[in-house]
């Protein structure tokens, strides 16, 4: 028991830590668009000196201020990323995805990469820290942008670094946030973000409010689910650790379950449903309690999880 709470709480000084560190408000205001994630990633590919290049705004095709939102957006889905040389680098997740050799869905095409890069956003070093402030402290049933933002600033507190930022940067985010995945019927087609389409939040009684949406997602494929499952204890738990409770998952700091918005039932139910095509890992059942217990690397599983479910599409 001693063991289980020593991870418990390497697991939330660990998420603490890196939510200390985390950066905000560089968005520029805009949520990502269509076509701006391979926008990017493909102009990395070609000069990763790209966004500092004085002609980036006739290369990539849009305004200075989306310059750096793209450069934000592809940072923060752990698309690219800076090396040790202070270069912009595609990481292994952005050439599986958005390569044009073999990418698995370079134009972002299939709702589950949606999902994927969702997750993105949860896993460390968070480039949008207001997003996990969001989807782990907000638990109104319904809010607009102004108490959400509140709810964010007066999380960001107890983190020094994130204490020296305005309320108006909070404001920005809170509205970045709520922009990006309320479910509008009615938008422009030319500017609306894609990640709309998951569904995670929508339009409550009061004008100008949402809820985040509790139900079940069944545009979320399994495969996808357990893959940030994987990643999270990648992210989060000590590599020496071979399983975790299917309650950590549902509602553990950043954890598949709250950021996806599922409960402890839906965990279960799609991990049992990625079982059935992906081995190396096992639901049992310790006293009452359903465990995950990983026969493989979790960041072993990551890779095989998303490989299986492209593959097999």
């Amino acid at each position: 028991m001693e063991d289980v709470d020593a991870e418990m709480n390497k697991q939330e000084f660990n998420v603490e830590e890196w939510i200390a560190q985390g950066k905000l408000g560089r968005h520029e205001t805009f949520t990502p668009r269509y076509g701006w994630l391979k926008k990017g990633f493909d102009a990395v590919i070609e000069n990763n000196n790209i966004f500092k290049e004085p002609d980036a705004i006739e290369k990539l095709g849009v305004g200075k201020n989306m310059v750096s939102s793209i450069r934000f957006w592809c940072l923060a889905f752990k698309l690219i990323t800076v090396d040790n040389r202070n270069e912009i680098v595609p990481t292994e997740l952005g050439d599986k995805l958005l390569s044009d050799n073999n990418g698995w869905d370079p134009y972002l095409e299939d709702e589950a990469s949606l999902w994927l890069l969702h997750w993105q956003l949860f896993v460390p070093p968070f480039e949008a820290v207001s997003w996990p402030l969001a989807f782990n402290r907000c638990n109104l049933w319904s809010f607009d942008s102004k108490e959400l933002s509140r709810i964010i600033y007066s999380a960001a507190q107890a983190y020094p670094n994130l204490a020296k930022m305005s309320l108006n940067t909070f404001r920005r985010d809170a509205s970045c946030i709520i922009r990006m995945y309320e479910d509008m019927e009615e938008k422009d087609s030319e500017i609306e973000c894609p990640f709309t389409q998951l569904g995670l939040m929508h339009r409550a009684g009061e004008k100008y409010h949402v809820s985040f949406n509790t139900a079940p997602k069944p545009n979320l494929p399994p495969l996808i689910f357990a893959a940030a499952c994987f990643s999270y204890v990648a992210s989060y738990l000590s590599s020496r650790q071979k399983t975790i409770s299917l309650q950590r998952l549902a509602f553990g700091i950043n954890s598949p379950g709250v950021v996806f918005k599922l409960p402890e039932t839906a965990v279960g139910h799609y991990l049992s449903e990625a079982n059935k095509d992906l081995k190396g890992f096992s639901l049992v059942n310790v006293l009452g309690s359903l465990q995950l217990h990983f026969n493989e690397s979790p960041e072993e599983l990551y890779f095989e999880a998303l490989n299986k479910y492209y593959s097999g599409r």
